[in-house]
């Protein structure tokens, strides 16, 4: 208990570094529930494999702080997180964004059941852990976003995702670099927005959301 004690500690200090060469707004409650989310991510990981970074000084970067650039570009109310995994972004956003709805689509139960005892355990409430495929979910009310974190190609992302918001929708994928070339290859009835390029403190490499909207059908 006193080792998780000073880990918890560890990483609350690092998260904290990190955040302050950002613009984020981020409350203490705020912080000690990303460090517990975190927590539970690495205590879960030991037996159900919930993602291949073990260290938890590295999910706080990889992880949280990667997830959180992007809350300030959430200006819609309801959004689903396809392939979230354990919960990225769509965890981390919903703490930052206690004011949206986040539908978390993961195919594998584990994982679902996990981010259920993550809502259980936390106290969150904007979360809706959903075990499916992402081409067999039907929402049951309005979606305006789809966020996507390496889950695939732009042209397969909408492929798979195109039946889950309309017109007035927008999807969201966050990306490495920008993929100049999928973005080459977009399929008709879809326009690219804009790019928007993240600064990740702490992470090698680059990070970007490229934002896609539906063309209105006649």
């Amino acid at each position: 208990m006193k080792e998780q004690q000073v880990l918890r500690g560890e990483l609350l200090t690092l998260l904290r570094k990190s955040i302050k060469n950002t613009l984020l707004n981020v409350s203490e409650q705020q912080q000690e529930l990303l460090i517990d989310y975190i927590l539970m991510v690495n205590r879960w990981n030991k037996a159900f494999n919930l993602t291949s970074i073990r260290e938890p000084e590295k999910m706080v970067i990889k992880h949280i702080v990667d997830s959180i650039v992007v809350a300030p570009y959430l200006d819609k109310t309801h959004y689903i997180d396809v392939g979230t995994g354990p919960g990225l972004p769509g965890i981390p956003l919903a703490i930052m964004c206690p004011d949206k709805h986040f539908v978390l689509l993961d195919s594998l139960g584990k994982r679902v059941r996990f981010m259920k005892q993550v809502a259980h355990e936390l106290g969150i409430k904007n979360i809706e852990p959903v075990q499916s495929r992402v081409e067999d979910y039907i929402p049951n009310h309005k979606i305006d976003g789809v966020l996507s974190r390496a889950f695939a190609s732009l042209k397969d992302m909408l492929h798979w995702c195109q039946h889950l918001v309309d017109s007035h929708g927008v999807y969201l994928a966050l990306k490495g670099q920008l993929p100049l070339d999928e973005l080459e290859e977009l399929p008709s009835g879809f326009t690219l927005q804009e790019t928007i390029k993240l600064d990740v403190p702490g992470l090698d490499g680059e990070r970007h959301i490229v934002k896609i909207i539906k063309q209105p059908s006649d």
